[in-house]
């Protein structure tokens, strides 16, 4: 019964999110001040809805009822708590429901937290909000119910496919959603904004605080997912390109455009028409992932669903949603005002640089994933693009870029002086010059490119920590008065140097693994040894069976040495889960600093050797090191109390003075 309860549920929110959707537009047109309330009531009534159909899926998981569908096909009794807590999403119908859990959560934040925006703007962000989650709770209802039954119910699972059954695909689809669905708010707001008329700086300070929430839950995700696809997959990469995995990169780079373009709006009131169509933009390549993932246009480890039916709803989504919003867009945007004028060498003119350059970057990636797919369906022809097209249009697109990041804050508004900012990161430049020099020694010669990379990494990160320097006067004044202004910066400008530095990182992480990386692939029998890089060795010791709840595995034991002296061991294993009787293969990862030595197996031989292919990976980890400090930068500017209040509260009416008080 309570199944049959979660989806009533669900049918409940549906209607409470028509009623949302029309009248409070309805309240707005008539000036109906308790239409246009309604809003929030219904958001909030929206949420624990959806929150209470979730619930009942998740707890058929834990329960294991295999009398529903879902839960049957991906799902197993033996299988751990945290994956089945994490099968909830590791499917389609699912993965959809916590996609609307998480859209209708935002709509809740907004009518909650929203106390400051103007009546009509926030009925119709609501009114916005909920035509989407409509229109995805009846993409659920008609084509993905998560809880259609089986009868008679089955006594055991599928099992949830193994390569799922990770910790980190239990928090990679969470924090990507949460970066997709979040920019539906900002998304929201441009449609409220372009259907009353009026775009102004307060405007851009309500939306900044949602972009900037939504892209550090993105980075978070596309991190943990391009982690979990290192480790897991035993490939020994951190990002190929894949259509599914440039899905989640582009809304990536249009918010990172968004969330300096809203700046530049809300400080000097200019590139109006431009944010409001970034915010679009942004969304819609959002809306463009769920349908390559889950359309069946695409094969990959990624992708859920193959059933065209769903994907050609979805394309209907895309359709009406996309095609309506940039209708709109075109319809409205000659009415808006101009935005203020500003001279090309400026703060403003730096981050139109930026927005440029990164909307031209996120083409490229669309251009790169869409054509094959299209190409195919004209002609019937097949091509792959894959990363060498990538590397070279992408790398060279963003070189500017990085040169650029650190003159940005250095740069006054409106007027700035280039020479200016360029003396300034003198040091920072000249560091980094340095840094590429003895890299290059160190490494006898070797391909140029790579020293200057890291080289423009350390530039990066040193043109960071110029900004803050300089903001607080350290080297000029003495150092309790630096220590006292330091300490009194906004948070948002500790924000932006811990994302910046955190390009720089990552920038340093990719150039060293991509250009000195070593790569040993040997058959290898008990008491062999191979030379793993690193100036380690590797000695494999032999196989061991092993059992876990739902999976067997044969694990290799192998001995690392340094010199003659042993310094630590790895496993790496080969798994069989029983219910799908599909093969996995879990890496031996042993990490020395910022730098690991990666192992996995792959072959038995017929001879009893087994192949083994070993990675010598140095600085890897600020791949996502860097990632780390952009997703801290993002949350130290959250905290920034100028974001979260967004404007300032109306005023209350000051009550009278009294009888003898002004005397």
């Amino acid at each position: 019964m309570i199944i049959e309860l979660g989806h009533y549920a669900l049918v409940l929110a549906l209607a409470t999110a028509i009623i949302q959707a029309a009248l409070p537009v309805l309240g707005v047109r008539r000036g109906d001040r308790s239409l246009m309330d309604l809003a929030s009531s219904a958001a909030i009534v929206s949420f624990l809805l959806v929150f209470f159909s979730f619930a009942v899926l998740t707890f058929a998981y834990v329960t294991s009822d295999f009398s529903v569908r879902n839960v049957w096909e991906n799902s197993h009794s033996l299988k751990p708590l945290i994956y089945k807590v994490s099968g909830v999403w590791g499917n389609h119908e699912g993965s959809m429901l916590l996609w609307l859990l998480i859209l209708v959560f935002f709509s809740m934040l907004v009518a909650s937290f929203g106390r400051n925006l103007p009546d009509t703007l926030k009925a119709n962000v609501l009114a916005v909000q909920a035509w989407i989650s409509t229109a995805f709770t009846l993409f659920i209802l008609l084509t993905s119910n998560p809880f259609a039954r089986l009868v008679p119910a089955p006594g055991e699972g599928r099992d949830l496919n193994p390569v799922l059954q990770d910790i980190g695909l239990a928090i990679h689809p969470p924090l990507l959603y949460l970066g997709y669905v979040g920019f539906s708010v900002c998304f929201s707001f441009a449609i409220a904004a372009l259907i009353e008329g009026r775009i102004d700086a307060a405007w851009a300070r309500w939306v900044r605080p949602w972009t900037l929430a939504a892209w550090t839950a993105l980075t978070a995700g596309i991190a943990m997912g391009s982690y979990w696809a290192y480790y897991e997959l035993g490939w020994g990469g951190w990002w190929f390109w894949d259509p599914v995995e440039n899905a989640s990169f582009m809304p990536w780079l249009a918010g990172t455009a968004l969330l300096h373009s809203a700046l530049v709006m809300e400080k000097r009131e200019a590139l109006k028409i431009w944010t409001v169509l970034l915010a679009i933009l942004t969304f819609s390549l959002s809306l463009l992932g769920t349908f390559l993932v889950r359309s069946g246009v695409l094969t990959s480890v990624h992708a859920f669903a193959t059933d065209p039916t769903r994907g050609v709803f979805i394309l209907a989504i895309l359709v009406l949603f996309i095609g309506g919003a940039f209708a709109l867009f075109a319809l409205r945007a000659s009415h808006l005002k101009a935005g203020g004028l500003f001279a090309p060498i400026s703060r403003e003119g730096a981050l139109v640089l930026n927005n440029l350059i990164l909307t031209t970057a996120t083409a490229t990636v669309l251009t790169g994933t869409l054509y094959p797919l299209v190409l195919e369906a004209l002609t019937g022809d097949k091509i792959s693009v894959g990363a060498p097209f990538f590397n070279i249009t992408f790398g060279l697109l963003m070189l500017p870029l990085l040169f650029a990041v650190p003159f940005g804050p250095l740069l006054a508004w409106k007027r700035g002086d280039l020479a200016g900012a360029g003396q300034r990161l003198f040091a920072a430049t000249a560091a980094g010059l340095l840094v590429a020099a003895v890299l290059y020694h160190a490494k006898n010669g070797g391909p140029i490119l790579a020293p200057l990379g890291i080289g423009l990494g350390a530039y990066l990160i040193l043109g960071a920590v110029t900004d803050l320097m300089l903001r607080s006067g350290i080297g000029k004044v003495a150092g309790r008065v630096a220590a006292r202004r330091l300490a009194g910066l906004p948070r948002s400008a500790f924000g932006t140097a811990l994302a910046h530095i955190g390009l720089g990182v990552t920038l340093i992480g990719i150039v060293a693994v991509t250009a000195y990386e070593t790569e040993t692939v040997v058959e290898m029998k008990p008491g062999m040894l191979a030379e793993a890089g690193g100036g380690y060795t590797l000695r494999f010791d032999g196989m061991r069976e092993g059992r876990g709840p739902n999976y067997t595995e044969d694990s290799g034991h192998f001995t690392v040495s340094q010199g003659g002296v042993k310094v630590t061991e790895i496993w790496s294993s080969k798994r069989l889960y029983s219910a799908r009787r599909m093969p996995t293969t879990e890496a031996g990862i042993r990490t020395f600093g910022l730098s690991q030595l990666y192992v996995s197996l792959g072959d038995e031989m017929a001879g009893g050797g087994i192949v083994v292919r070993i990675w010598w990976k140095p600085l890897i980890l600020c791949i996502w090191g860097g990632a780390l400090f952009m997703m801290t930068g993002g949350i130290v500017s959250l905290s920034d109390r100028r974001l979260r209040v967004g404007t300032p509260s109306r005023a209350r009416k000051a009550p009278p003075l009294a009888v003898g008080a002004a005397e």
